[in-house]
């Protein structure tokens, strides 16, 4: 009987510590807001200095391993990104920006983290891209991609 009194107690003392703390509003906030970003800065604001590391583990737990991991810088631009096997490190991805914040350069790592592809982009004037060149490790161009746009 005592044990069942106290295990009673228990549960209603923290129930109600629990209760003062949600009632005072002392959780702190994920970043400025808690509903979803509407905006590209409202994005970038809660990505500042982030890390992103996504798991992947066999069935029962017994093996975890990194599968993705992408890293943003101060102002919440992707300066990193990372794709894992349970090996190690499958490709690696470093952005570079522009002085209007676009991506203007890639350099892509294989899995013994040498560079094996240097991408560079050109923008349209309305922010969408126009060419990507793509170039060997050496500087020498490799192919170009131009996008197009159109409507159905």
């Amino acid at each position: 009987m005592k044990l069942k009194q106290i295990s009673i107690l228990l549960f209603l003392l923290i129930g109600s510590v629990s209760f003062n703390i949600f009632s005072q509003n002392n959780i702190p906030a994920a970043r400025p807001s808690t509903q979803a970003p509407t905006t590209l800065e409202e994005k970038r604001e809660r990505r500042q200095n982030m890390v992103v590391k996504e798991w992947n583990s066999e069935h029962g737990g017994k093996r975890k391993w990194m599968d993705h991991m992408t890293v943003y810088d101060s102002y919440g631009r992707k300066i990193e990104e990372a794709e894992y096997a349970t090996y190690g490190q499958r490709e690696r991805v470093t952005f570079e920006y522009g002085e209007d914040d676009k991506c203007i350069k890639e350099i892509v790592y294989n899995d013994k983290n040498k560079v094996y592809r240097i991408r560079k982009y050109e923008y349209n004037p309305d922010g969408t891209k126009k060419v990507q060149y793509n170039y060997l490790p050496n500087g020498k161009l490799y192919s170009t991609k131009v996008f197009e746009y159109s409507y159905k």
